[in-house]
Parts: C-alpha cells; sequence; structure tokens
C-alpha cells in the first residue's frame, strides 16, 4: 500500500502532471473567457494554437524550448493558412498531404524536440482539411492560431522562469526513483524463489530506463546556464547531488557476484532473505530520498538501516564460526558493498547550504558540456538521409502512403463528418520501429473502445452541463498528464473528453462515438498494413549496436588498464566512458526488447543476443567494481606488478578481436587497444596490492571476455 502511495506523489509532484495542468489550463481559459461573452467561435482557434504548440514543449533548457515552440508555432501558421487556402482543390489538397508528410516526418533526423514539431505541423493540417472556411476567414483563423501559440508559450516560460529549477528537480527525483526500481530488481537475485535469467532480463530492460532518465537530467543541468554558471545554492546543490546519484547508480551495478554460486552455498542458511528484505529497505529509502527532491520538501530517514546492517553482520559473523573455511567471505564483501550504499544516500540528501557556497568555475560548465550531445541543424543531414539506408527516409515513405490512403479512405466513405480522424489515427500510430507502431495499434483500438464506452456512460448519465464540464476537465488533465508516458491511458481518457467536447459544441453524442470508434480502427488497419512497407526491423541494425556496446565496454577496461598501469586518470574520462557504457547498453536493451515484439521470422539469435546483453553487463559490472574502489580510495592505489595486468591485456585483445569480427561492413576502422606500458623512466615502483581478490576479479574479467568473443562467433555464424 505504501509502495502505491509513493507512486501517486511521484505523480501528482511529477512532471508529467505539472505538463498536464498547464496545457490544460492555457486551452480552456481562452474558449471558456470568449464563450462568456459570445465569442465561442474566437476563443477555440486560439485554444487550438495553444494545443498544437504544446505538442512541442518537451522537456529541456528553457532556451530549447522556447525555439522549439516559437518553430513550433511558426509551423502551425503557415500549415494553417495553405491547407486553409489549398483544402478547396481536391487534387491539391492531395498534394500538399503527400509532401507535407514526408517533410514533416523527416524532421525526426534531428532528435525528439524538432520529431515534436513536425507532429505539430502535421497535426494542424490533417485538422484544417475540413474546416470550411472563407478567404478571408482563413487569415483572422491562422492570427487566432498563432495568438493561441503565444499564449502558451507565456504561459510556459513564465512558470519556468518563476521556478527556473523545478523542472530539474521533477526531473532528478525521478531518476532517482528509476534507480531505486533497479536496486529493487537487484534484491531478487538475492532470493532462491526467482529465475536468474529473468531477473537479468528486468534489470537490462529496467537499466535503459535509467539511462534514457539521466539523459534527460543532464539535458536540463548541464545546458542550462542558469544551473551550471551561477552561483545559487539550488542550482549547486542539483548538479552535486546529481553527480552522486550516478556514482550511487555505478555502485550498484558493480554490485555483482556468482549469484548462481551464492544461492547454492547458502540457500539452507537464510542469510539470503535478509539480504534481500536489506536491499529492499535501501531501494525503498531511496524512492523517498527521490520524493522529496522532486517534490521539494526536506526528508527524514524512516528506517534505522544501521541497526539492520549490524543485524545482517551478526548473522554473517555468526556463519563464519560455523564454517572455518571461510566461506563468508563474498557474504562480508555484500556487507560492505550495502553499507558504501547507505553511506552514499546519507550523503545525498545531508548537503547543507555551507557545502555548496563555492561558486562554481567556469571549468567545471566546460567539462559538464562533455556530457551532453549537441545537435545541430544542418541541411545536409537531411540530402544524406535521402535513402533506403536511412530508418527515418524509410518512416517518412510509411507515413505519407499511411497519409494518402487515409484521405482517399475518407472521401471515399460517406460515413459521418470527421474523415480526418482516420489520417490523424494513422499518422499518430506509424512509427520508425515496427514493433512500436503494433504495440501502438494495439493500445490505439483498445484506448478507443474503453474510451467510447466510458464516453458515452457518462453522456448518458450525466445530463447536467456543469458536471460535464468538471468531468471534462478531469479527462483533459489526465490525458495530457500521460501523453509521453502511457498511450493506451491517454487514449481511454482522451476519448471520453473529444465526446463530451462535442456534445459542448452541438455536434452530438453517441454518434460520434460510433464514427470515432469506426474512423480509429480504419486508420489503425491503414498504419498496420503500411508499417510492412520498407520495414526497419530491429535485427538490421542489432550489429551496430552490439559493436557499440562492445566499445564502451573495451574503453571502459582500457581506463582501468591505465589505473592498473600507474597512468593518471581523471574522474571526468573515466565518467564519461562509464557513460558510454551506460548508453550503449541501454540502446542495445530496448533495441533487443523491440525485436522480441516483431515477428517470429525476423527475429535474428534472439537468445544470443539476451546473453550477449547480460554478459557485458557483468563485464562492466566487474570493471566498475575494481575502477570505482581505486578512484574513491582515500591512499593512492597501488600500482599492479606486471603479472596482474596479463589478464587486463588479454581481455582488451580478445574484445578488439570481436570488435573486428562485428565490423566487418563498416567504413569505421577498429583501433587496437592494448594495455599501456609506461616508458622505464616513467614507470613507478610496483607495489603488491594488498586486496588477494584483485587477480581473481581480473581473472574473472579475462574469462568473461572470453565468453563475449565466443558468443559473438556463435551469432555471426
Amino acid at each position: 500500500m505504501k509502495r502505491q502511495i509513493r507512486e501517486v506523489r511521484y505523480f501528482l509532484f511529477g512532471q508529467h502532471f505539472s505538463d498536464g495542468l498547464r496545457i490544460t489550463l492555457a486551452i480552456l481559459i481562452p474558449s471558456v473567457v470568449f464563450y462568456h461573452f459570445g465569442q465561442f467561435e474566437t476563443g477555440l482557434p486560439i485554444s487550438l494554437g495553444a494545443l498544437w504548440v504544446s505538442i512541442t514543449d518537451a522537456p529541456g533548457p528553457a532556451v530549447h524550448r522556447r525555439n522549439g515552440m516559437l518553430a513550433g508555432n511558426l509551423v502551425v501558421v503557415l500549415v494553417s493558412l495553405i491547407t486553409g487556402f489549398i483544402r478547396m482543390n481536391v487534387w491539391l489538397l492531395g498534394v500538399e498531404i503527400a509532401l507535407f508528410s514526408f517533410f514533416f516526418s523527416m524532421f525526426a533526423i534531428y532528435g525528439n524536440r524538432t520529431t515534436s514539431v513536425g507532429t505539430a505541423g502535421l497535426l494542424s493540417m490533417i485538422l484544417m482539411m475540413d474546416r470550411e472556411l472563407e478567404s478571408a476567414a482563413v487569415w483572422r483563423y491562422g492570427a487566432l492560431v498563432c495568438a493561441g501559440g503565444l499564449w502558451y508559450m507565456a504561459i510556459s516560460l513564465t512558470f519556468s522562469q518563476l521556478r527556473p529549477y523545478r523542472a530539474a528537480q521533477q526531473a532528478l527525483g525521478e531518476c532517482i526513483h528509476e534507480i531505486a526500481k533497479f536496486l529493487m530488481i537487484k534484491a531478487e537475485f538475492y532470493s532462491i524463489r526467482t529465475d536468474l535469467q529473468d531477473d537479468y532480463r528486468k534489470l537490462v530492460a529496467q537499466q535503459a530506463v535509467v539511462s534514457e532518465k539521466q539523459d534527460a537530467v543532464r539535458e536540463l543541468l548541464f545546458k542550462t546556464r542558469v544551473i551550471v554558471k551561477e552561483t545559487t545554492w539550488t542550482g549547486r546543490l542539483l548538479v552535486l547531488t546529481f553527480g552522486d546519484v550516478v556514482d550511487l547508480y555505478e555502485q550498484i551495478v558493480a554490485m555483482y557476484y556468482d549469484y548462481a554460486l551464492i544461492r547454492d552455498r547458502f540457500a539452507t542458511t537464510g542469510i539470503l532473505d535478509e539480504i534481500s528484505r536489506l536491499i529492499r529497505q535501501l531501494a525503498i529509502e531511496m524512492d523517498y530520498i527521490g520524493l522529496a527532491i522532486q517534490s521539494n520538501r526536506p526528508y527524514k530517514s524512516r528506517t534505522d538501516l544501521i541497526r539492520h546492517l549490524e543485524r545482517l553482520k551478526t548473522k554473517i559473523d555468526e556463519i563464519g564460526k560455523q564454517d572455518k573455511e571461510g566461506s563468508n567471505l563474498v557474504l562480508k564483501k555484500i556487507l560492505i558493498s550495502l553499507r558504501n550504499l547507505n553511506q552514499r544516500l546519507n550523503d545525498i540528501h545531508t548537503y547543507s547550504p555551507t557545502v555548496l557556497s563555492e561558486k562554481p568555475k567556469n571549468k567545471e560548465a566546460t567539462e559538464y558540456s562533455r556530457f551532453v550531445s549537441h545537435q545541430e541543424i544542418d541541411p545536409k543531414l537531411v540530402i544524406n538521409s535521402l535513402t533506403l539506408s536511412s530508418s527515418i527516409f524509410r518512416h517518412s515513405i510509411r507515413v505519407t502512403v499511411a497519409c494518402l490512403v487515409g484521405f482517399v479512405v475518407a472521401k471515399l466513405i460517406a460515413y459521418g463528418h470527421h474523415g480526418y480522424w482516420i489520417l490523424l489515427t494513422a499518422s499518430l500510430i506509424l512509427k520508425p520501429a515496427f514493433s512500436l507502431t503494433k504495440q501502438r495499434n494495439y493500445e490505439r483500438i483498445i484506448g478507443t473502445v474503453v474510451g467510447g464506452l466510458i464516453g458515452v456512460s457518462i453522456l448518458v448519465l450525466i445530463p447536467n452541463t456543469t458536471g460535464l464540464f468538471w468531468v471534462m476537465l478531469f479527462l483533459m488533465i489526465g490525458a495530457y498528464s500521460f501523453q509521453r508516458t502511457n498511450y493506451i491511458v491517454m487514449v481511454i481518457l482522451m476519448t471520453p473528453y473529444i465526446l463530451i467536447l462535442f456534445r459542448f459544441l452541438g455536434l452530438g453524442g453517441i454518434n460520434v462515438a460510433e464514427e470515432r470508434v469506426l474512423d480509429t480502427l480504419i486508420g489503425c488497419v491503414i498504419a498496420f498494413a503500411a508499417s510492412y512497407l520498407f520495414p526497419r526491423w530491429e535485427s538490421q541494425q542489432l550489429k551496430g549496436l552490439l559493436r557499440d556496446v562492445l566499445d564502451a565496454n573495451r574503453n571502459y577496461l582500457r581506463k582501468l588498464a591505465d589505473s592498473l598501469s600507474g597512468k593518471p586518470l581523471t574522474l571526468t574520462d573515466y565518467k564519461l566512458a562509464r557513460k558510454e557504457v551506460y548508453v550503449s547498453s541501454a540502446n542495445l536493451s530496448a533495441a533487443f526488447q523491440r525485436m522480441t515484439s516483431e515477428p517470429q521470422s525476423k527475429q535474428w539469435h534472439k537468445s544470443e543476443i539476451h546473453e550477449f546483453v547480460v554478459l557485458n553487463h557483468i563485464l562492466s559490472s566487474n570493471i566498475a567494481t575494481i575502477a570505482s574502489a581505486r578512484l574513491t580510495a582515500e591512499r593512492p592505489a597501488a600500482v599492479c606488478p606486471p603479472d596482474l595486468l596479463r589478464p587486463v591485456k588479454r581481455s582488451l585483445t580478445v574484445l578488439n578481436e570481436s570488435l573486428k569480427k562485428l565490423d566487418t561492413e563498416s567504413a569505421k576502422p577498429v583501433l587496437e587497444a592494448s594495455a599501456p606500458e609506461s616508458s622505464p623512466s616513467e614507470k613507478p615502483e610496483p607495489v603488491v596490492t594488498e586486496d588477494r581478490s584483485l587477480k581473481e576479479q581480473l581473472d574473472f574479467i579475462q574469462k568473461v571476455s572470453h565468453d563475449i568473443g565466443k558468443l559473438t562467433d556463435a551469432i555471426l555464424t
């Protein structure tokens, strides 16, 4: 029950609910105000302009959001004007649909923000198709739509100006929330009642979610000048907290052990259940910290984790006394990891203004910029993508064909007065990936049918206009809150909201529901059929993603080799290598999950790819275990003798050979990556390390690297 309450609180204090409230107010206020003065026909286009520009208002730095909304408003106004005049000629309208469908779909080349601008332009064209306006009225309509877009921009940017750190706090809290879920999955590895393969499948899937949330926080923190360069305590706190959160996540990832062996050895002692229970408590504690950051409220620990750690230590000591061979060494390592995890959690919510009073240096801002990607709007990118080898080009062709077919079908079928719903459904459902289109089809059909039934029930049971308005308000907030997170919930809420709106407009009720369901089904059929046109199967890009993961892990291992051999390793370079591992692993995991939803005949080495994902996760976890320990050591880490470096050199060699095999069709050369060798004059005096298990860890890294090499051969055969 407490978990459900936390989820509700996360939603209410989250960015998506804030967006839902803002979009709802921006859409409703113009229509309600002008309706009050008997000018509803004036308020409606303003509300539509606000709705279309809100699509382009994706989370991110304020300057990027402003530029995106300005571009979206310009596109929406131009498209509305062009469509308003061209719609009088059905042949010209068909040409416009073909050109604009392709043109706006190609916007996806430049990233999510420009994709949303293209979507807004496409929707404004579709919704303008059946709007019967005289020439003078078209200009007036375009002006009102422009005013609505500017109205939404003013509201959105004003909120950002008044609370400049709110979006970053919400994104950081959401990131911690997903890391807590990751840690909760980690707890399952210590339970003898779960299947390890299922646990790994859940873990790598959640890793993709965590990577997405971390990228969102980086965008907000490291591309926002007010946070990176100003001396405010809040901005400094957010940057430092995020750094600690990423380090905390690395420590969770680094908590790898031979779980099968642990289960066999300690299953009868009951200690594994204690460890699993304590990890869950740590995850819950982390979840509350994330909620406190997201809601911008102070937090006090709800659990005495120190007491639980001491109790776990006592049980581990008892097991050690019963077994004189010292088989509880791995349990002691787990205990140390959990203590470190608890200490990091304490550090995150004990920052004070005095700790953060130091002015951020300009050099820090430069370092931060290395952690975020920068996308330039280069027309050459579009020109170079006009080939069937580009997934965006293929997607644009599918959208064009689907919209043209939908337009023809809408003109041929004389059922109802909202044929544009067919085009609307087809254009929104089609995605570059076949699996996503298939999922959207299913969710759209289910959501529309369920939402239609709910809408009809509401219209029958609530005849009162005031009651219908408040229900519509609730549905609007819910629909716009879930539009970026849960498509089926958004459709379920959006459908009755539209039916109630049409009742207010005097355009019918139940008959409109029937028409919407029918048009949605037709649009879904068209979209699903179009998804088989020049499809881009996930298996076609998996080889490149496998290579990216191997390359990132090889570079990560190279950083460890530098540290072991005595070469200086900067914290920034290490963190960049770590970030590349997380991002590439998340991309591979997400692609693998999408491939499992594709037709069986199009799935490529399903079991081997899954094993590859797991082995690379194990490899990066073990590298992180050693590297993070050396970087965070209180005294300088010892230089390893040559015999300890041999497993690292062999591992690098094996990974390099695997990369060459995966890179046979790529023009990008694979660089040799041997372990560094210091010159005799610079080479530090070798010091024997105190950690006896270091050699075992390095040998294990070598073993995993060889297993990855064998698996690569199996995949390529």
